[in-house]
């Protein structure tokens, strides 16, 4: 099976954590800092969670489609990312919390579990991360 490259982003990051991110098509061009620092920036987790709630909600788009169902024109996605630490090993964790305004709960689950298999944010977690899916 031949795999077609839809898209490369490509970054260009010095200081780590407390210095700066810049996309070759100059989009993107952030400074970064730690998360609770008082220094102006972002951080990793916020980038991750905005990029995965990002691709999640088109993923269910997807998924809607599939199913014959219209995707709320308010359909959000609050993602939140936690950088964690046990025992000195640092790692992540993730909610992914879910609102369809209209949609009952049961096609709202199936929508957001259909998208949960096929984002690419979600397969790339899957396995590595605790992650849960909440439905508001």
């Amino acid at each position: 099976m031949e795999t077609k490259i839809l898209y490369t982003g490509k970054t260009h990051t010095t200081g780590g954590r407390e210095g700066a991110s810049q996309s070759s098509d100059d989009q993107l061009n952030i400074k970064l800092s730690s998360p609770g620092s008082s220094r102006p920036g972002t951080n990793p987790e916020q980038l991750f969670a905005a990029g995965w709630s990002a691709c999640f909600i088109g993923a269910m788009g997807i998924a809607a489609s599939k199913l014959n169902i219209k995707l709320p024109a308010d359909t959000a996605v609050d993602a939140e990312v936690d950088l964690a630490v046990t025992d000195g090993a640092y790692s992540l964790q993730a909610r992914l919390n879910i609102s369809l305004p209209g949609l009952d709960t049961e096609t709202a689950r199936k929508l957001a579990d259909e998208a949960h298999q096929t984002c690419p944010y979600s397969k790339a977690t899957r396995g590595n991360i605790n992650v849960e899916i909440n439905i508001l």
